[in-house]
């Protein structure tokens, strides 16, 4: 409509201004809040501390994974290792302990992480560098029994092994085996086969870690890069990059999706762990601890995250609760 005379863009309804619709206490839009008097929207609140910390490794840590419940008593157990000192670490989390129970002696020593998949009570297979520079091998723990080895076709050339990611698929008596090499690329071994099934490059640097959604055929990767790569699994067992997410800094050491399949977390160089919606990767939070990088992540069945640092101590947080 035509502006009466005498009015002005600022005017209201019926020619009242905003002074005088406020001093009326008539409705208007906007509850007759005068911009200049409108709230500025409320800070998010600042991220928590860790629920506890485990201070008795000796070196930086590389490795975690929480198993099922000691002797069956239900609470869980972590798995750490330690690179250079050549052990696993078994750490009871039962009435907040944090001390080690166990130590499992290991092979070899070198960048790449080794991957857990449980198979029954006090049973589980891992998957860890073997002693030649490209081989993986499959032990069936605590027994220590070898299950295989994996050594790439001469002519693939991927380089070492830099993280691993055991499965199991409805469709395999053994796991599927989720490889991450060198040369950037990602490559699917059937275990039972001993043959890769498909192989995918996903990123210009060695992958430092990955993580597959078996619910989703969905997985992520993440390298010296300042992104993340996120691809998928079809129905043939093939392998295909869907697209990357850029972060704030390079640097991903690792990336976890939890078990319920709503959050994605990563461990970064710049001592960070981010946490993300797996779905639609949205920022969520920021958890600055650690002195610093962040080398490994595990989440528990129950929504706990662990975090292992080069400043030798593991974090543990409880973040947005399962529901």
């Amino acid at each position: 409509m035509p502006l009466a005379p005498g009015t002005s863009h600022t005017s209201d309804f019926a020619g009242r201004s905003w002074s005088e619709a406020w001093t009326e206490g008539r409705d208007t839009p906007g509850d007759c809040i005068p911009p200049s008097m409108v709230a500025p929207p409320s800070p998010p609140p600042p991220p928590p501390d860790p629920q506890f910390v485990l201070r008795g490794a000796r070196s930086a840590v590389h490795a975690l994974h929480f198993c099922g419940g000691a002797q069956g008593q239900g609470h869980p157990l972590l798995l750490s290792g330690q690179g250079r000192d050549l052990r696993m670490h078994v750490w009871d989390l039962a009435e907040g302990r944090n001390a080690i129970v166990d130590s499992v002696c290991l092979e070899s020593v070198g960048f790449c992480r080794g991957s857990v998949l449980a198979c029954g009570p006090q049973r589980w297979m891992l998957a860890m560098p073997g002693k030649g520079g490209d081989e993986v091998q499959i032990l069936e723990m605590p027994s220590k029994t070898s299950v295989c080895s994996l050594k790439p076709e001469a002519e693939a050339r991927p380089g070492m092994p830099m993280c691993l990611q055991l499965w199991q698929a409805d469709s395999s008596p053994l796991p599927l085996l989720l490889a991450g090499y060198e040369d950037g690329s990602v490559a699917l071994w059937d275990v039972s086969a001993r043959k890769v099934c498909s192989r995918v490059a996903c990123h210009e640097e060695p992958v430092m870690g990955l993580d597959f959604d078996s619910q989703k055929a969905r997985g992520v990767s993440g390298s010296a890069e300042k992104a993340l790569a996120v691809w998928s699994l079809d129905e043939q067992r093939a392998l295909q990059v869907h697209g990357t997410h850029q972060l704030t800094n390079p640097g991903v050491a690792d990336v976890r999706i939890r078990p319920d399949h709503r959050l994605l977390a990563t461990a970064g160089w710049d001592h960070r762990i981010r946490v993300f919606h797996w779905r639609t990767m949205k920022p969520l939070a920021v958890l600055a601890f650690h002195s610093a990088a962040v080398h490994c992540l595990a989440f528990a069945t129950d929504g706990l995250l662990a975090a292992g640092s080069g400043d030798q101590r593991i974090s543990v947080w409880s973040l947005y609760p399962r529901m």
